[in-house]
């Protein structure tokens, strides 16, 4: 790069910077656009609506609630990933979602959650039930009539699934929207039988009933025997493909529903709260960018520029891209910027081990980034991939981590593959090129001898997963429960109390929430006013008849309230099936990392040994849960999956270090040699990148509230234990399998070890020397124009 390239450079980044600063407290036009104050907040930041139903009829069986509470659940994640829904009483289910002042808007949108039945064009008897009107298909029998017949096909509770989507059709190719229907057993059969009939009478349809009206009347093509169909048109667009999709999914309820009670609820969180953690964020930033600086000169400070490019990108795209922020998402950006560290510290290593070996400053740059960047793909790789897996199987929460650890993981490699580099060759362009500057020259480390003691960290490491099932047992038996399940995980109780006068989120954390800790015994209540009224709701674990009285009395004395006093249990806001959801998640991107690695690094025992590190950090994690007690709630779910998705990384860099000394070295070294050898040259590295994380995530704990404190404090014990497992244990694993049933002293291709002649050497050094080359709307009204029709769903998506 010339030295007139490297100014305009540097320039363009520092104008991009700007720009980026600009837009994240102005916006880029007059709507605030891009502006960090139009981020999409969460209940606990910004408030929401809640909007409360009551089930039709007779009290339905806890069975049917569950189920209902689940599709509603998934109902409203259209809203937002962070919307909640919850049974309340008997009766009674709750949503809330967040970042929404209109409840009337919800409701419209929403709907009121009917009957759905899938019904024959002719009964039994030849008679039509529906036929075509002026105004679109009219139904030509009451609803109680056609059940009386066998002219219903499906009713909701037999669809499992409907989304929209979109197909390649095959004769135009032109790219088609359709709906996706998934159905269960029962309504895998029963639709066979009706699609066969329908074909046979010449590809009659079948039509779609909820709420009072014929929503679609496809015809038939094809009989569908799988319970996977999809409905589609030339003509339909993408909206009225998702609306026909949401209706359908809303109708898929075994009880039917009325909207009873709505409400606009303010922050479960006060502005303290989240300005000290913005603080902690800020300062945790700035930590890092010192401690880089520090250890790694100028190449630290072009990192910290990168870091700062990354924190404004962020805040950037999370306005963009409509992801809805919590305060673990405000947590989550936080450890991104300590996992952002990561690649720059994997680079710079690579720099100060070629400036140590003698090289130029110019080659040893070339080398590091080329020599980093199979260690920073494949570890960034592995966790996108993670990533995705949660995103498409998991729900709620879940998803809302999966997008922001994606867009972290995307930004992050962008920064210290593009700016980093950028900038790191601008300064060098301009003059700067004294070795002394792009870190200090160490002699090489005198190799550790971590597989020697391998025996004691496999006891240790037993010792602590196995604690956390004995703390189980011990903690049951004592009767206090396995572990301390919050109100989002066992569900509690939900304690309304209108005063004589408003108050501020602050004035009740600071005045009442420390009293109410010590009466409920719960130190994790959480809290929200009612917009417009003197109201506040108070949710806190499940309250026995004592425990509300001494709450009801500490309000009538301390505040003279009176009679506006109401409780009601509700029930857990992380239902079974969310959860069933979060471990399929995770259970399946586990194996997708493990097929990955095996793919990567063509041997399964490297790809073992990563997973079962991984299961090592997250057991130990779960045991500290169990032996502090520590609450296990919504910031439990994105503890696990921070984890799960950051540990894996120190494990890669290792495990590519020994794959790339593989090739150097094979047939000359002691394989226990090489892998502690291995370790040893990527200590440094594991130990910075942990340390920084560590930073910021210890400062977001000091300066944090309870909730946040409750996140940081498993996640500091969750870096510590990655660092320990990727340095003691992941590389023991893998010699422990790689050389079962040979002895200690096998070389690395299991062949005799030898000198090798100095062709050999000459060869193996021209090998191992960086070359320069490879371092660079619901409801259709009227005849369906370009017919819809059932298809089967076996079409790839485009």
């Amino acid at each position: 790069m010339k030295k007139s390239r490297g100014i305009l450079s540097l320039i363009l980044v520092a104008a991009f910077m700007a720009l980026l600063g600009v837009t994240t407290i102005r916006g880029l036009n007059s709507y605030g656009m891009g502006a960090a104050r139009n981020i999409n907040l969460g209940l606990d930041l910004e408030g929401g609506v809640s909007i409360t139903y009551r089930v039709k009829g007779d009290t339905p069986s806890q069975e049917d609630m569950d189920d209902t509470v689940y599709k509603m659940q998934r109902r409203v994640e259209q809203y937002s990933t962070e919307a909640q829904a919850y049974q309340e009483g008997d009766d009674r289910i709750n949503i809330e979602i967040p970042g929404v002042e209109d409840a009337n808007e919800i409701l419209e949108e929403l709907g009121q959650p009917g009957s759905l039945y899938f019904i024959k064009h002719y009964d039994s008897d030849g008679n039509e039930n529906y036929t075509l009107g002026s105004d679109g298909y009219v139904l030509n029998k009451t609803i109680e009539e056609l059940q009386e017949s066998d002219s219903i096909v499906l009713t909701g509770s037999e669809v499992e699934n409907a989304s929209a989507g979109a197909t390649t059709a095959q004769q135009t190719e032109k790219t088609e929207y359709v709906v996706e229907l998934t159905l269960n057993d029962e309504g895998t059969e029963a639709f066979a039988a009706a699609t066969q009939e329908a074909v046979e009478a010449g590809n009659d349809s079948i039509a779609i009933y909820y709420d009072g009206d014929l929503i679609s009347v496809p015809n038939v093509e094809e009989a569908i025997s799988d319970g996977r169909a999809q409905i589609s048109s030339s003509d339909m667009t993408y909206e009225e493909a998702s609306n026909i999709a949401s209706t359908i999914r809303i109708g898929g309820l075994n009880v039917e529903l009325e909207e009873i009670s709505s409400k606009v609820v303010g922050a479960q969180l006060g502005e303290e709260a989240i300005s000290t953690s913005l603080m902690a964020g800020a300062i945790g930033l700035a930590l890092v960018c010192v401690f880089m600086c520090f250890v790694y000169l100028l190449p630290g400070f072009a990192s910290s520029i990168a870091l700062v490019f990354y924190t404004g990108l962020i805040l950037v795209l999370l306005n963009a891209y409509d992801i809805t922020l919590t305060l673990p998402g405000i947590a989550g950006i936080i450890l991104g910027i300590g996992m952002a560290v990561d690649a720059n510290v994997i680079i710079f290593a690579r720099v100060r081990e070629e400036l140590s070996a003698g090289a130029s400053v110019q080659a040893s740059l070339k080398a590091g980034f080329h020599k980093a960047m199979s260690a920073i793909l494949d570890g960034n790789i592995t966790t996108l991939i993670a990533a995705a897996v949660l995103w498409f199987r998991g729900s709620g929460p879940v998803r809302g981590f999966a997008q922001t650890l994606a867009l972290g993981i995307v930004v992050s490699m962008f920064t210290a593959l593009v700016v980093t580099r950028l900038v790191i060759y601008s300064f060098y362009a301009i003059g700067i090129r004294n070795p002394k500057v792009y870190g200090k020259i160490r002699p090489q480390r005198r190799p550790i001898d971590f597989l020697g003691k391998r025996r004691v960290f496999f006891i240790i490491s037993i010792i602590a997963c196995l604690s956390g099932f004995v703390g189980m047992g011990i903690n049951s038996a004592r009767g206090v429960g396995a572990m301390n399940y919050s109100l989002d995980f066992a569900g509690g109780s939900t304690t309304t109390v209108t005063f004589d006068k408003a108050y501020t989120l602050d004035e009740i954390d600071t005045e009442m929430v420390p009293d109410l800790e010590e009466i409920t015994g719960d130190n994790n209540i959480q809290v929200q006013t009612v917009e417009g009224t003197n109201q506040v709701v108070f949710k806190t674990q499940t309250l026995d008849l004592e425990k509300r009285t001494a709450f009801e009395t500490y309000m009538q004395d301390e505040y003279g309230v009176t009679e506006e006093i109401t409780t009601e249990n509700i029930s857990a806001t992380v239902s079974s099936e969310m959860r069933t959801d979060a471990i399929v998640a995770v259970i399946l991107a586990t194996l997708c990392m493990l097929l990955y690695i095996w793919f990567r690094f063509k041997d399964i025992r490297f790809a073992t040994s990563a997973v079962l590190a991984l299961v090592h950090d997250v057991l130990v994690v779960l045991a500290f849960y169990v032996i502090a007690r520590v609450s296990v709630g919504n910031t439990f779910i994105a503890c696990m999956l921070t984890i799960v998705g950051y540990s894996i990384n120190a494990t890669i860099v290792i495990f590519d270090r020994i794959r790339e000394e593989l090739k150097v070295k094979g047939g000359t070294e002691d394989l226990k040699a090489l892998v502690n050898r291995c370790i040893t040259q990527t200590l440094t590295r594991s130990i910075y990148t942990s340390l920084t994380t560590f930073i910021t995530i210890a400062v977001l704990y000091v300066m944090g509230v309870s909730s946040i404190k409750e996140f940081a404090l498993p996640l500091m014990v969750g870096i510590v234990c990655g660092a320990y497992s990727s340095v003691c244990i992941t590389g023991a694993l893998w010699y422990v399998m790689k050389t079962k049933g040979r002895k200690e002293a096998a070389t690395v291709d299991a062949a005799p070890a030898r000198i090798p002649s100095d062709a050999v050497k000459e060869k193996v050094e021209e090998q191992s020397e960086p070359s320069d080359q490879n371092a660079r709307g619901g409801q259709t009204k009227g005849k369906e124009r370009g017919g819809k029709r059932y298809t089967k769903n076996v079409k790839k998506n485009s």
